[in-house]
């Protein structure tokens, strides 16, 4: 898996880029056929008072892209609830390949007793 990080308005600290890298890793636990990973991390100053943080990801497995992009005040929040969003995605994008790759198997016992019946 290829693993770029890069920051708008903001140094990658070695700290951020191994929390970013644990994170990950659930990920790839969850699914290991992950290609590509583009993590995108930014400070946008609206007001004085008031900064936002950025995270945003994408992911590419095989035959699709995931992307995901979360905001809150602190970026390890940020990244957080990032890294929770993606988990859901990549849940689903494997339930969906199993599934799809069942459907199949599920036809074929039923159609070897059409044939056997008549």
């Amino acid at each position: 898996m290829n693993l770029t990080i890069s920051g708008h308005h903001l140094e990658v600290t070695p700290a951020i880029r191994e929390y970013v890298q644990n994170k990950l890793e659930r990920i790839i636990r969850h699914f290991d056929q992950v290609i590509d990973t583009h993590v995108f991390l930014a400070v946008d100053n609206l007001t004085e008072k008031e900064k936002r943080q950025k995270a945003e990801i994408n992911v590419q497995v095989s035959g699709k892209t995931l992307h995901v992009a979360s905001v809150a005040q602190d970026l390890y929040a940020a990244i957080d609830t990032l890294m929770d969003k993606l988990d859901r995605q990549v849940l689903k994008h494997k339930q969906m390949l199993k599934d799809h790759n069942h459907q199949a198997i599920k036809r074929l016992p039923d159609q070897g007793e059409e044939a056997a019946a008549a």
